[in-house]
């Protein structure tokens, strides 16, 4: 079965076909969290999309390296270059250690994930730990002439580069709107030429937690290729370069620098893709496209992905705007927009239940749809167990059979279609039905193969699980199939020795569990 890809690139604004720089490989960057709270629904979205993209690639099979990094320096409130660090801010008001803070939601952010099935990354570099490769970085971008030393920090000429390049290519701004927002925005920000300058490199007030010296030597190579031997040596000194009239200060990195530093340490100077979402188009990812430019002359990414956001109410949700709902409260349904607690694959299965590129609304009916629909998959998974095969296929089952695995790939290769993927696979379970009612006839090999794709697209690829916890062993899962099939057995002897009361009695408790008990021709079966 011949497999094309199409992915829409925020690039080029159009759906293309995708084809990795090294046939067989592909290079994946991800931006991850800035690690100053718990993860939230918005938190979970971009994580979900390119984790299912991830198992998609891996199917069609490619050999992945997907990078998903940790902030854990340089993130300014408001997404600015001024203010505090928010991870630094959070430390201040606990009065706890910036790093504790860091390692504490990194743990929780990834225990979220692991609960959600999100598979972990290749690579999960965190900023602090790539400083002196974020110098490199601002060097190369010092020495080819696109950025300026004022008052101790780095910032990137906007102006200049646009001379040369096209700064804004991704989210269609121009260098005049631009400048205009930031005369609003980063009004008495003096340092710089130009108030929509970014920062490479902040020098840290005396009051700043998070500093690093800056070890990279100003001295311009000849080739304008940065000062990479410089880097890590205790004898060089931040002294001013020819036609630089002030050393570079004590700081730390600007919050765009990290992405574009990792990614090309773990995957090279060009890659295959970045994700993240929406709202990281600008500034962040403009700017990441800038430094990469101005740094090596070429782009480095080659296909740019972005989801869409999650809203409540219309509005997006996040921290800054002080909406949103943590993972842990939809686990634990402990917030006042939530009638009930909400499991993970049913938050999964309600983000997979909308296109990547669409707008998800929030409500807590909407959760209670996803629910029901994730317990239809699951009932059709299992139903599959309680079908009889025959001599033969009817001939209607043995074409939707030999068509599914097409429409579920066609669906998937025009640009993660999961909506699509999802209604085939309900048509899918209506199938399983009829085939458990005796109402159509299917061999053991069409069987096989239903079985097969039904589990291949809704578990390894949506990523959807029975599992009580993802990631967590299915051995809780096995041993409550057996308890409660001895419950059913307990059930059928006493209906056989008539034994009315007992056997109602059975299924009214299991009833007020939550447990529903069908009789069918072939016996008991229960569902949650």
């Amino acid at each position: 079965m011949e497999q094309t890809l199409l992915i829409y690139n925020t690039l080029t604004r159009q759906k293309e076909a995708f084809k990795p720089i090294n046939p067989g490989h592909v290079g994946m960057y991800v931006c991850g969290p800035t690690v100053y709270g718990d993860a939230h629904l918005g938190h979970a979205r971009p994580a979900i999309t390119f984790d299912i993209l991830f198992r998609y690639l891996q199917h069609l099979g490619y050999k992945v390296r997907y990078v998903r990094n940790i902030t854990d320096v340089g993130h300014l409130e408001h997404d600015a270059d001024e203010g505090e660090d928010k991870i630094a801010k959070k430390a201040r008001l606990e009065q706890v250690e910036p790093m504790e803070i860091a390692q504490y939601y990194t743990r929780r952010f990834n225990s979220a994930m692991e609960k959600l099935n999100v598979l972990p990354p290749s690579i999960e570099p965190h900023a602090t730990g790539h400083i002196i490769e974020q110098q490199q970085l601002v060097q190369q971008i010092l020495d080819r002439g696109y950025a300026y030393v004022s008052n101790g920090s780095v910032y990137f000429d906007i102006e200049k580069y646009n001379k040369d390049y096209k700064y804004g290519i991704l989210s269609g701004r121009t260098l005049e709107n631009i400048k205009d927002a930031s005369r609003d925005t980063l009004a008495g920000v003096g340092e710089k030429k130009n108030q929509a300058d970014f920062a490479l490199w902040k020098k840290a007030q005396p009051e700043h937690i998070m500093r690093w010296p800056w070890v990279a030597s100003l001295q311009p190579s000849p080739k304008g290729e940065g000062a990479a031997d410089a880097i890590g040596s205790k004898s060089c000194s931040p002294l001013p370069s020819e036609g630089q009239g002030e050393a570079i200060a004590e700081g730390f990195p600007g919050w765009h620098c990290e992405c574009t530093a990792m990614g090309r340490k773990y995957l090279g100077d060009e890659f295959d893709i970045h994700g993240g979402g929406m709202d990281l188009v600008f500034p962040h990812h403009e700017c990441e496209i800038a430094q990469a430019q101005a740094s090596m002359g070429h782009p480095a990414v080659r296909y740019w992905m972005h989801n869409n956001m999650i809203t409540i109410n219309g509005q997006k949700m996040g921290k800054s705007y002080n909406n949103f709902i943590t993972l842990d409260q939809f686990f634990t349904g402990k917030h006042e927009l939530l009638t009930k607690a909400f499991a993970p694959m049913t938050i999964r299965f309600f983000i997979l239940s909308a296109h990547y590129r669409g707008t998800v609304d929030f409500s807590s009916e909407a959760l209670e749809a996803a629910e029901k629909g994730f317990a239809r998959l699951m009932q059709g998974l299992k139903d599959l167990k309680r079908i009889q095969t025959a001599k033969g296929s009817s001939p209607e089952v043995a074409k939707y059979v030999k068509e599914l695995p097409q429409k579920l790939h066609d669906a998937m290769n025009d640009d993660l279609q999961t909506p699509i993927v999802i209604s085939e696979l309900f048509e899918a379970c209506h199938q399983v039905n009829l085939l458990v009612d005796r109402k159509a006839k299917i061999g053991a090999d069409d069987l096989k193969a239903l079985s097969d794709i039904m589990h291949l697209f809704i578990e390894d690829i949506l990523g959807l699980t029975n599992a009580t916890s993802a990631g967590a062993s299915s051995e809780k899962d096995k041993a409550l199939d057996k308890v409660m099939q001895m419950v059913l057995d307990m059930r059928q002897k006493a209906k056989e020795e008539k034994n009315w009361a007992v056997s109602d009695q059975i299924r009214d408790e299991l009833s007020a569990a939550g447990v529903i008990v069908k009789d069918t021709p072939d016996g008991a079966v229960w569902e949650v």
